[in-house]
């Protein structure tokens, strides 16, 4: 069992190191010294198999973390973002506008979640609500230039803690 865990634990580092090759920072603005330019999402998956010797059964569990880092929402005009660049900033302030609408659906106990919207709400909705736990870190800036951005994200943690 220690072996596998070792293995197992082998794997996941090596996976970490390809992640960590793969992050994207640029700068787009004054506003930003590094910016990452997408959202992250690692996710670790845990199966455990019980076996139930007196039933002669087996039991699988299965646990995942998602860990999830989120760009920031760029406002494209003060951030001088042209072409590609303006593009992904327009892409991800759509998938964060699709994470709003669903943390607001989940909070008001709506029929309807949009969870299919957006690839980032996909890889995410087995870990936001039912039987989940979910912690948020909310990083703000201090700077009044980026007040907008800074409110935002005070108003998206407050709605999340509600789910």
């Amino acid at each position: 069992c220690l072996w596998y865990i070792r293995k197992a634990a082998g794997k996941a580092a090596d996976s970490l190191d390809k992640f960590k090759c793969q992050i994207k920072v640029c700068s787009p603005c004054l506003t930003y010294r590094a910016f990452s330019r997408s959202h992250s999402v690692f996710t670790v998956t845990l199966h455990v198999k019980e076996t139930k010797e007196s039933r002669d059964e087996e039991l699988l569990r299965i646990g995942k973390l998602n860990l999830v880092d989120l760009a920031g929402s760029g406002n494209i005009g003060r951030s001088g973002a042209v072409e590609k660049r303006a593009r992904e900033a327009g892409a991800i302030n759509q998938s964060l506008l699709t994470l709003g609408r669903v943390i607001t659906a989940l909070v008001d106990c709506n029929q309807h979640i949009p969870n299919r919207e957006s690839k980032l709400t996909r890889l995410l909705q087995d870990s936001l609500g039912g039987r989940t736990k979910t912690s948020i870190i909310a990083t703000i800036s201090p700077s009044n230039l980026c007040l907008d951005e800074t409110l935002s994200t005070l108003d998206y943690a407050h709605r999340a803690k509600n789910i």
